[in-house]
């Protein structure tokens, strides 16, 4: 019975109607286009985009040269050297990130202790050459200041889920 109920509807070709149905529903409806960048969809607060380093209050970096983000990293995209200051602390003296290679799974944000390295909501980057995309210290640094504010209410909306 099985068997025949399947050469009945191939030979009435009842999944091409069901498709040509489909596509008659969606044909019709209203279309909707967004006018980017003048006009925005809206990003859902899990969404991860461009990398920044924070800063302290006072200036100072955060990152205190653990590795941890490097080592989490699955696409080893991220490059970190570091030294000894003469106080004893640990910074880096180089903290690379390679975003032709970033698969933006979150996890360097979730292996830093102090909160240092982040991705912000930031989708409008793009470059023209590989090295475009090549993240340095400096880089980072940069995007953290610019976004900082940005960064600290996600933040703040993270800890009051917690």
């Amino acid at each position: 019975m099985n068997a025949l109920t399947r050469w009945i509807n191939s030979f009435l070709l009842i999944e091409l109607l069901k498709g040509l149905v489909l596509t008659g529903r969606h044909l019709f409806a209203r279309k909707i286009t967004v006018q980017y960048p003048e006009e925005r969809t809206p990003m859902s607060p899990r969404f991860r985009g461009k990398h920044a380093l924070r800063r302290y209050q006072n200036g100072e970096e955060r990152c205190i040269a653990c590795k941890l983000c490097e080592a989490v990293c699955p696409a080893l995209a991220i490059t970190i050297e570091s030294e000894e200051r003469a106080d004893g602390t640990r910074r880096t003296t180089r903290y690379d990130i390679d975003m032709t290679k970033c698969i933006f799974c979150g996890f360097c944000e979730e292996a830093c202790p102090v909160d240092s390295i982040v991705e912000t909501h930031d989708i409008d980057y793009h470059g023209e050459r590989r090295g475009d995309l090549y993240y340095t210290k400096d880089r980072l640094l940069a995007t953290g200041d610019k976004h900082e504010t940005q960064i600290a209410a996600m933040k703040a909306a993270d800890a009051k889920y917690r």
